[in-house]
């Protein structure tokens, strides 16, 4: 079996490397880019990259850009690396679609658990998993949700929300709940995070997007009427 890619784009050379290091030694191959336009030059030539691992402060084009001309194109998985610690940088990686987001410095350990997580939800694990409930069918494996047999386009976190919401029928969720599993223990976002990705969700699911039933003052509950 071919190793998977993952693009690591920085434009410290350093930065790189470690990534780099610990990439290679859990067996993926790694391709790299030292700013933006380089990244967006290497992520069309090659059509087989599994995961973008994106730094937001960047010469030429930085992160947000390179992550918009991905995201016009493609669904693959992007994790975005930055030495800030502003919400509102969390918040706009989110909406552009942005799957993780992680502040310098980070564990090197701790990124590549990410990487592996990430990889097995989008389809890489080792045996398909599916869910069902109410006409909608999940399956983790390959990534897939489908409403009463037509297809839903989600993005990576409407993709887990869903996931986790159905791995939870009929039980309360707190937004801290939601916070920890979907977000990572580590995201301090607020609640505008998930009410956000619960409508987009809500709004693709059609009908059954009542489904999804608000628990005021706490949070949300995932639950099929009998």
């Amino acid at each position: 079996m071919s190793k998977l890619k993952i693009l690591v784009v920085d434009d410290e050379s350093r930065m790189r490397k470690l990534v780099k290091d610990f990439l290679v030694k859990h067996d993926y191959e790694v391709l790299e880019a030292q700013d933006g336009e380089q990244a967006v030059d290497i992520f069309f030539e090659d059509k087989d990259i599994a995961l973008v691992i994106l730094d937001v402060m960047m010469p030429k084009m930085d992160g947000w850009q390179v992550c918009r001309e991905i995201r016009a194109h493609s669904k693959v998985p992007i994790i975005m690396l930055t030495a800030k610690g502003d919400e509102r940088d969390e918040l706009l990686g989110f909406e552009l679609g942005v799957d993780e987001y992680i502040s310098k410095p980070f564990s090197p350990k701790i990124l590549v658990a990410r990487v592996e997580a990430i990889l097995r939800r989008t389809g890489h694990g080792e045996q398909e998993e599916i869910l069902e409930a109410g006409g909608i069918v999940l399956n983790k494996t390959a990534h897939l949700v489908t409403v009463d047999g037509k297809a839903m386009d989600l993005s990576y976190k409407e993709f887990e929300l869903m996931t986790y919401f159905m791995e939870n029928q009929g039980i309360a969720l707190s937004r801290e709940k939601i916070l920890n599993h979907v977000w990572n223990y580590d995201y301090f976002g607020d609640a505008r995070t998930i009410d956000t990705h619960v409508k987009k969700l809500r709004s693709k699911m059609g009908d059954k997007g009542e489904y999804i039933k608000t628990i005021w003052g706490l949070g949300y509950k995932f639950e099929v009427e009998p």
